[in-house]
């Protein structure tokens, strides 16, 4: 049974594991000093642009605290939303390893806005307070919406007035250009994101995520931070090769425009469901519904997602490159029967 739970259950993709295959011959030089790492960050630099710097590191988490880590000193902090991955979800790390303070915000539909972060500006300049230094956002957010090229560039804006930095958790940045119809570097480069961190792994990667630096000079002593952050690879190409894959033929592309489709599919279809409601824009490859709690309990037994909210019985229903249409079909089947076993039982025990 296919998995509603999250992208991260997903499978690899045919041409990574292929990629992985045909990397995995003879000897190549270790820790990024080899071919296939040279012609990744050539496909990076094709998407993004030529002056950029890139590291690649093992999972989403390092590559959010390596890069809030190149812009940051311990009394510094980073503005977040409330929800965001880096304040709920990476268990304190970033904290932990970077020294400064998260300042969490509230964010309507997932986004921040530059007046919500104006109005939490103090103490600059003031040694009893820490100092803001990084506006950090997620795209796609948390809640599964899409920041527009100028919601982005309206925070880089003001972050580089307030002489901060903007860094993107790209984690599914790659289904928010989908959902655009943009490129990656319309969405980063072009409107004054500094540091991005690239995501693989939802992507149809096995492993492996990115940090992508827009300036150069702030990556100075990125190779440093990572080597001590432990997120150096010996056998770095079989990493590279997968990105190589990933950024050719668009098959990043192929990979996010499908996952978008299925679960504007399923939208659709648990929608005609009396008794279902989303609850959040579909945007993206997520899907955000208030179910009954009987009925959630139902349909948990046999296919996994999250419980986004126990408190309002809102889901999460996250689609992938590999879900398909039938995948779909199953899904909103289970949810029907959920929805007739959960009222049968209502009534027998009423």
């Amino acid at each position: 049974m296919r998995s509603f739970g999250s992208d991260n259950h997903a499978g690899v993709h045919p041409d990574i594991l292929s990629a992985i295959i045909k990397a995995n011959a003879d000897h190549v030089i270790a820790y990024g000093d080899d071919p296939y790492t040279e012609r990744a960050v050539q496909k990076f630099k094709e998407h993004f642009g030529s002056n950029i710097e890139v590291h690649f590191v093992f999972n989403g988490t390092a590559a959010n605290v390596l890069a809030l880590s190149a812009l940051v000193n311990s009394f510094h902090a980073v503005f977040c939303a409330e929800l965001a991955h880096i304040q709920v979800d990476e268990c304190g790390a970033p904290e932990k390893f970077t020294g400064c303070k998260l300042f969490p915000l509230p964010a309507q539909d997932g986004k921040l806005f530059v007046d919500e972060i104006k109005m939490n500006i103090i103490g600059v300049g003031v040694q009893h307070s820490v100092q803001p230094k990084v506006i950090s956002i997620a795209q796609t957010t948390e809640l599964g919406t899409v920041y527009s090229p100028a919601e982005i560039k309206a925070l880089a804006d003001f972050a580089h007035s307030q002489s901060m930095f903007l860094h993107v958790d790209g984690a599914r940045i790659a289904n928010a250009a989908a959902a655009l119809n943009l490129s990656l570097k319309e969405l980063t480069a072009d409107v004054g994101v500094d540091v991005l961190s690239f995501g693989g792994t939802k992507n149809g990667l096995m492993c492996g995520e990115a940090i992508v630096f827009f300036n150069p000079e702030i990556a100075k002593n990125f190779k440093y931070i990572r080597k001590q952050g432990m997120q150096l690879a010996s056998k770095m190409r079989f990493f590279s090769a997968q990105f190589e894959a990933l950024l050719s033929n668009e098959l990043w592309l192929q990979n996010a425009k499908h996952a978008n489709r299925m679960a504007s599919l399923l939208a659709g279809e648990v929608e005609k469901i009396p008794g279902v409601k989303i609850s959040r824009p579909v945007m993206a490859n997520a899907v955000f519904a208030y179910l009954p709690p009987a009925a959630i309990l139902k349909l948990i037994e046999k296919h996994f997602f999250y419980l986004w909210d126990e408190k309002t019985s809102e889901v999460r229903w996250m689609t992938s490159f590999d879900t398909t249409e039938d995948d779909v079909q199953v899904f909103v089947t289970g949810i029907k029967d959920a929805f007739s076993r959960s009222h049968s039982q209502s009534i027998l025990s009423g």
